[in-house]
């Protein structure tokens, strides 16, 4: 590693030249809550509200460890939340709330 290099912080997607085994790429349907995810990052960019670039960076910001971790999808909707606290659009508190009443929504369908 040369001077400036060991600075510079390499971000989750950044995995050039970094050995890994080969990507399977594998076609699939999309599950409902990851189209329903993908179709709020369209509502989200459209209304000005998070952009596709904030959206990349919040992605990036969840640091390599969860990333790895999580599904594509998974990312944007984390990334989502960060960004709606960041911006004061929602609270932490908010969102637990509603996932609360979600997930009691859906144990009386069980």
């Amino acid at each position: 590693m040369t001077g400036s290099e060991q600075f510079v912080k390499r971000l989750p997607n950044d995995i050039g030249g970094l050995e890994a085994p080969k990507i399977e790429r594998v076609e699939h349907e999309l599950l409902p809550w990851e189209k329903r995810c993908h179709a709020l990052a369209d509502v989200l960019d459209f209304h000005k509200i998070i952009n596709t670039e904030e959206k990349r960076r919040g992605v990036e910001s969840l640091g390599s460890d969860l990333v790895g971790k999580l599904s594509y999808y998974e990312r944007w909707i984390a990334a989502f939340a960060n960004i709606a606290f960041q911006k004061g659009l929602l609270t932490p508190e908010e969102l637990a709330m509603k996932m609360d009443a979600v997930e009691a929504r859906w144990a009386s369908h069980a």
